[in-house]
């Protein structure tokens, strides 16, 4: 694995990818006709110490102060992975995420892969696959960690840090080397199934009913399922099961 520290950049995925575009020998992973298990041994990290615009699902952006926490991204070839499988990378590094967090206690993953603890928002992902043919080309998973950062100067209306869970300060260089070798692990050994019922048991509002916004308003609804493709499924007090994509759901906290 090839771990590439910068000072500074708008985006650590748009500065990988065109890192990766530019030097095809040191190209993200093996090819799909090599084994799944060097997955990530072959693959390009980046962190930065400080982004200037983090990027977050759609228009989303994210806070992090300069060299407090960890934004970074891998890059890799997901070899043997399908397109059908899109959803179970995304899967694999929130479980990788949950399983470095755990200490904090009430760690969960906010679907589709935002890491929460309690109604606290610690961690985002932002997920990039190239596709070619039936399986994944190459992956660039970004990732916005809050790790020792205590004061929150956005409009975000839940952040939280492992600092302020914790009450203490982090070495992030530990945290960083847990994430990847979690992560590093479930490819290792994939296995799909296992990896979405990891998932799925750590889901954030997995038990009891709760209040949700779609485009015809408010209602109650109690969490069914996440799908294999990464709908989420849920069933409102009428008994109505209501099937989403992301960004056709608000979740009301």
């Amino acid at each position: 694995m090839q771990i590439i520290r910068i000072d500074e950049t708008d985006s650590t995925n748009r500065w990988l990818r065109g890192f990766l575009s530019t030097t095809p020998s040191n190209g993200a992973g093996p090819s799909s006709s090599e084994s799944q298990g060097k997955a990530l041994s072959d693959a390009v990290v980046v962190v930065a110490d400080y982004q200037t615009a983090g990027r977050g699902q759609g228009a989303n952006t994210w806070e992090s102060e300069r060299g407090k926490n960890l934004t970074f991204s891998i890059g890799f070839s997901p070899a043997g992975i399908s397109a059908s499988q899109q959803f179970v990378l995304s899967m694999a590094i929130s479980v990788a995420l949950i399983r470095t967090l755990r200490e904090l206690g009430d760690v969960s993953i906010k679907w589709p892969n935002d890491i929460y603890v309690g109604k606290r928002k610690i961690c985002g992902i932002l997920i990039e696959n190239t596709l070619s043919g039936s399986h994944i080309k190459d992956c660039i998973i970004g990732i916005g960690l809050n790790v020792n950062q205590t004061v929150f100067l956005s409009d975000a209306p839940n952040p939280t840090s492992m600092a302020l869970e914790s009450g203490h300060e982090w070495e992030r260089e530990d945290v960083l080397q847990s994430v990847l070798t979690h992560f590093g692990t479930l490819l290792n050994n994939w296995d799909a199934e296992a990896i979405r019922t990891s998932y799925r048991q750590q889901l954030y509002r997995r038990e009891g009913s709760h209040p949700y916004r779609d485009t015809n308003g408010p209602f109650e609804a109690t969490l069914l399922q996440v799908e294999d493709d990464g709908h989420l499924l849920l069933r409102d007090t009428t008994g109505q099961v209501r099937r989403y994509a992301f960004k056709e759901i608000i979740f009301i906290l």
